[in-house]
């Protein structure tokens, strides 16, 4: 063992059989903004064999407040996240082994984006991709940590299939309506580092093999108010639909339809999703043009236009890229 580690080794829960262990083991990073490349920078320096690192988006400006893998550089070339992350790892970490993949994760992809890996680690938006790591997650008995953080709060939950709570017992639907985003409600950075902090540290217990000090709650915390709270997550809910074996998202069931829709436009079919078109309008008008009556609200953020209606459905205008489009719903609306 070098003495790149040795302070870590130092510490006896790890020690150099933790070491190895960590050497030894493979993880994916599903999402490398905010919470993830923290994550995936914490991982890396503490010597995680195998890091694969899934990401759709690319580095924009605004990024750099708190995604700690990325420059100006990046943003001004408009690098995407997942090869950005990968070179600044190289420059301090050449031992491990890390592998970019550039894509939108998805149902069809999930067994070879997913597969082969003793840990999952949640750096995504959204809860859709979140049900869809779960489903596989369950199904494959495969340990998962979800994470996120807006505003200046924060939340994770570890989630070991058969002895915890999964994704779907805690929060059996997804949020309905409009929810908060970073890029409506903003974020500070201290939020994403003590989620991805809180996170990886998790990460590490459960590599190293030491499954007594793994946390069972749902934990939240608040860095601004001080407000603090967890959830037992002992055990599955009575009902829950993925811990019975119904995995509706891994099948495709649970995402929102997208079509092409015209010309240079994309359409989003959400279901049973009512929108408060004043309380978007307020959230959204410091990021663009806006305007609302009761039937559609419309937004304007070059170069595209968004065209939103009561029940969720949406026309993205200015992209044929279903991906994009995903993106910038997932942005504005939520997801």
């Amino acid at each position: 063992m070098d003495d790149r580690y040795s302070r870590q080794v130092l510490f006896q829960p790890i020690g150099a059989e933790g070491q190895k262990k960590l050497a030894g083991s493979r993880i994916v990073i599903v999402g490398c903004g905010a919470t993830g490349s923290v994550l995936a920078s914490l991982l890396a320096r503490s010597g995680v064999g195998t890091m694969r690192i899934l990401d759709r988006d690319y580095v924009e400006p605004s990024n750099l407040q708190r995604q700690s893998l990325f420059d100006e550089n990046d943003a001004r070339e408009s690098v995407p996240k997942a090869i950005a992350a990968t070179r600044q790892i190289a420059r301090f970490n050449s031992q491990i082994v890390v592998e970019p993949r550039v894509v939108d994760l998805i149902p069809a992809n999930a067994d070879p984006l997913l597969g082969g890996c003793d840990l999952i680690l949640d750096g995504t938006d959204n809860f859709e991709t979140r049900y869809l790591i779960n489903d596989y997650a369950v199904k494959n008995s495969v340990a998962w940590i979800y994470a996120a953080a807006v505003g200046s709060y924060a939340v994770t939950m570890n989630i070991l299939p058969g002895e915890t709570s999964c994704l779907a017992c805690i929060f059996p639907q997804s949020p309905r309506g409009t929810v908060e985003t970073c890029e409506t409600s903003g974020i500070i950075a201290s939020a994403v580092s003590l989620v991805a902090s809180i996170a990886a540290t998790e990460g590490l217990k459960f590599l190293v093999g030491a499954r007594a000090q793994i946390r069972r709650t749902l934990l939240s915390w608040d860095v601004w108010t001080n407000e603090r709270a967890e959830l037992t997550t002992l055990g599955s809910r009575t009902g829950c639909r993925a811990c019975a074996g119904d995995f509706v998202h891994l099948a495709g069931e649970g995402r929102p339809h997208i079509t092409l829709c015209g010309r240079n436009s994309v359409q989003i079919h959400e279901r049973q999703r009512p929108v408060d078109f004043a309380e978007l309008s307020t959230r959204l008008a410091p990021l663009g043009n806006v305007r609302h009556n009761e039937f559609v609200l419309k937004f304007w953020r070059e170069p595209y236009e968004m065209t939103l209606f009561p029940d969720g459905r949406a026309i993205i205008k200015g992209t044929t890229d279903t991906s994009i489009a995903r993106s910038l719903y997932a942005r504005y609306v939520g997801s």
